[in-house]
């Protein structure tokens, strides 16, 4: 692990004597004495409109370049914008950009369902159970078995080809991310089920336009193996992009044992697990404020242009505290997390 920033497995027993809460309250008076949970609608509406006339001006080039192969090339931009689409749409299901929840609502349905084929309702309760026990492996969604597996417990029950998948899972890690853009649009039809009629309704009504509206644009500007090789570039960049802007943020932290009794407060529940990756604008810009992943889980609702502002006064309480503080750079923190994986994946690989 990067110098001696990210904290070590021991660290899960700090917290077991913390005072539930008591660490954050001088934290939290301090952040809103500063102003920095007050909404930033200005920047927002500017962040978002130049992205859509970004998504505007791809599409209008896609349109204009018609049938060729040198149309893939779009895909790139494209993939990098629907990220940036991604982005809007998370921060609005953390009530980030407008006051109301219907407000919110609206601008997560345009950017999730109908830009990008992906339901707000169902990221939205996938992504608010694991901000409210991150890393817990049995309350968090994104650390339970599935294609790849994050506790040595979970690899060695793994059977067939699964086991085989799980011993290579660090290898594997970056191209099955090629299939996240993909996964998340099967997920989110397969969500609407669950979802109330009336939610199933706009939703799933959202989805079908949007399915419809990307079809008609790649077959009405392409013959149908350049669409969809098209697409398949598309979701593939897209998928790689989102999932390398998400997997440095807890992969490699601690894990509360169910079984070990621990009572972490909020402050250390979010500290503990969560993996900051430093950089300047453009790591800011790429991943979206999520490299700032500690004052994120710590403030959910904060604005993201004030994650960057509350950083050193997070920092500071942490030290004043003696709680570690993971800090690291970006290719470090792959690192961190590919090793965790292959840790991991060992309990299914023959002695």
């Amino acid at each position: 692990m990067s110098q001696a920033t990210a904290p070590p497995a021991s660290t899960a027993s700090v917290g077991a004597t913390a005072q539930q809460g008591s660490e954050f309250t001088p934290l939290l008076r301090k952040v809103r004495g500063q102003g920095l949970l007050e909404r930033r609608k200005g920047w927002y509406a500017r962040m978002i409109s130049v992205n859509l006339l970004a998504l505007a001006a791809v599409v209008t080039g896609f349109v204009l370049a018609g049938d060729t192969w040198w149309t893939l090339l779009l895909a790139v931009p494209l993939a990098v914008l629907s990220a940036r689409t991604a982005y809007v749409g998370h921060d609005a299901g953390h009530a980030q950009i407008a006051v109301g929840r219907r407000a919110n609502r609206a601008i997560g349905l345009l950017h999730g369902n109908l830009l990008l084929g992906m339901s707000y309702a169902w990221w939205n309760d996938k992504h608010n159970r694991h901000h409210a026990n991150p890393n817990h492996i049995e309350k968090d969604p994104d650390v339970g078995a599935g294609a790849l597996v994050w506790t040595a417990e979970q690899a060695a029950v793994r059977r067939g080809f699964a086991r085989w998948v799980t011993r290579h899972q660090a290898w594997l890690f970056f191209p099955m991310l090629l299939l996240e853009g993909i996964a998340l649009k099967v997920s989110s039809v397969q969500d609407l089920r669950r979802q109330p009629m009336r939610e199933r309704v706009v939703e799933g009504a959202l989805l079908a336009l949007h399915l419809a509206g990307y079809a008609a644009l790649l077959l009405t500007c392409l013959p149908v193996g350049k669409a969809v090789a098209f697409a398949l570039l598309h979701q593939a960049l897209f998928g790689l992009h989102l999932g390398m802007a998400f997997a440095p943020n807890h992969k490699g932290m601690d894990m509360p044992d169910p079984a070990g009794g621990e009572r972490w407060g909020h402050l250390r529940r979010q500290v503990l697990t969560s993996r900051n990756v430093r950089g300047g604008p453009v790591t800011d810009w790429l991943l979206g404020g999520l490299n700032y992943q500690i004052e994120h889980h710590l403030f959910p609702n904060m604005p993201r242009p004030h994650l960057r502002l509350v950083q050193p006064l997070v920092r500071e309480h942490c030290r004043d505290l003696g709680l570690p503080y993971a800090d690291t750079g970006l290719l470090d923190s792959y690192r961190q997390g590919l090793r965790h994986m292959h840790t991991v994946g060992g309990a299914a690989r023959p002695e």
